[in-house]
């Protein structure tokens, strides 16, 4: 684990995430994992793209970050699963999958707005 730090509306936030830097990590990011076991996944791509994501065969909401090469957010949507394509506005060098679960719960409330995910 790493911590790793973005700039979100003019406040740094910080994190524990897991680097996927293999190209089967990149692949296969939060499927198949456990909602309440899963991790904050950081895919950093050298350079900046504009890739469509899917969320087939993950079983539960994340929240995905798109980062530019500064850190700063270039956009953040909420994924369903099994979701076919999902892109970003602009192209960005860094992309953060964050599962929407208890671990992450202040995170994903202030990055959405609202609460997306409520206690239990």
């Amino acid at each position: 684990m790493t911590l790793f730090t973005f700039n979100y509306h003019k406040k740094n936030i910080s994190l524990q995430v897991q680097e996927c830097n293999s190209l089967f990590s990149k692949i296969c990011g939060l499927m198949f994992c456990r909602r309440k076991n899963a991790s904050a996944l950081l895919f950093d791509f050298k350079k900046p793209v504009r890739i469509a994501i899917h969320s087939f065969f993950v079983f539960f909401p994340f929240l995905a970050i798109w980062i530019d090469d500064k850190n700063n957010v270039v956009d953040v949507k909420i994924v369903n699963p099994f979701k076919f394509s999902v892109s970003p506005k602009k192209s960005f060098c860094k992309l953060l999958e964050i599962p929407i679960n208890k671990k992450y719960l202040k995170i994903t409330n202030f990055v959405v707005g609202e609460k997306v995910y409520k206690e239990n």
